[in-house]
């Protein structure tokens, strides 16, 4: 059953959604102060922030100066290739469960001794009723898991549109992770290093968060259903802009590009979508319960393409109306087909 201090939209009204946006709105104005007096500004924060999008290449240069290039490990297991569940619930920690058996067991993707780094959506310092996010529930339940699974280790990380430390607290990503266990890992200047993707256009000596992968055998990709106002939806294969720094906003203006190069660049073990309740209108960020809509279904995979694909459908979308999920398959990341999988399709 999910916590009840994260309801879902159904069992929030309107009067008690307004009192948690005050509560909300007052501790992002204290945390971001305190933010501000200890964030590094000349970090990759003040990269990011700017608002310059005519980056030459001469700033791309500077952004590699004294870094080696390096590549992510490919963290996918060739047997497990292919698989797909979509399990329709109202209750993500029951979703989640029925998901893993449906695919196999979670031993088929975490062993004993495992580090496992889960890579979150932690973009906005929003209230996780909003679904902006990955919900603490889910990731709860995911940290519990591989931890009965045998891991060594847990991670957790992403480098959040907003400052960081408000990010991870005000989602309820920070609580989630660190009561069960897992490391929470904040991003900093140090823990970037440029990478380059082979044949890509635009992730060429970028600086991409390195520290947190050090030593990770697994890696877990887990991600909401969102509307997005340039790339028509957010999922799986956007989840990937969190880890890159510098001022990723200038890829903004060739978004399915850089989706693509990110889906080329990032191979998860697993990957878990939420649909609980998705965000149809006003996204990535949306602010209102009437963006919402709720869904009832989490899908979980090894084909990221195939997972974004029936994700899409949440959205009253295909894959033809989202260019980085054509683009991605070209580039072999996996298949819009997704029934040509035959997925495990479970009603609970």
């Amino acid at each position: 059953m999910e916590n009840s201090n994260y309801k879902n939209i159904t069992d929030v009204n309107r009067r008690e959604f307004l009192k948690r946006s005050v509560r909300t709105g007052a501790a992002l104005a204290a945390v971001g102060a305190a933010g501000y007096i200890f964030h590094d500004t000349e970090g990759f924060n003040a990269e990011f922030n700017s608002k310059d999008s005519n980056a030459n290449n001469s700033d791309k240069a500077s952004l590699g100066k004294n870094s080696k290039i390096w590549t992510l490990p490919d963290f996918s297991i060739p047997e497990q290739a292919g698989k797909i569940a979509i399990i329709q619930g109202a209750d993500r920690v029951k979703t989640l469960e029925a998901a893993l058996r449906a695919l196999g067991g979670v031993e088929n993707f975490i062993k004993s001794g495992d580090t496992v780094l889960i890579k979150v959506n932690a973009a906005f310092a929003v209230s996780p009723i909003l679904s902006a996010t990955t919900h603490p529930d889910l990731l709860s339940a995911m940290v519990k898991i591989c931890y009965t699974a045998g891991a060594a280790k847990v991670r957790v990380t992403d480098n959040p549109i907003n400052d960081p430390a408000s990010c991870f607290m005000l989602t309820g990503i920070e609580a989630a992770a660190r009561q069960n266990g897992a490391d929470l890992i904040l991003p900093r200047d140090q823990f970037f290093e440029n990478l380059t993707v082979d044949n890509a256009r635009l992730i060429r000596d970028w600086p991409v968060l390195k520290t947190p992968f050090d030593g990770v055998t697994k890696l877990i990709s887990m991600a909401p259903v969102k509307d997005h106002h340039r790339s028509g939806a957010s999922m799986i294969l956007k989840n990937g802009y969190g880890l890159l720094g510098g001022r990723r906003n200038i890829f903004h203006q060739d978004i399915h590009t850089i989706i693509t190069e990110l889906a080329r660049m990032v191979k998860s073990t697993l990957v878990i979508l939420d649909g609980t309740n998705t965000m149809m209108t006003n996204g990535p960020t949306g602010g209102s319960l009437s963006d919402l809509k709720p869904t009832h279904t989490l899908i979980a995979g090894t084909d990221p393409v195939a997972v974004d694909s029936f994700g899409a459908t949440l959205l009253g979308k295909t894959a033809r109306d989202l260019p980085h999920l054509i683009q991605s398959a070209a580039a072999g990341v996996g298949t819009v087909d997704y029934l040509s999988l035959k997925p495990a399709m479970i009603t609970l």
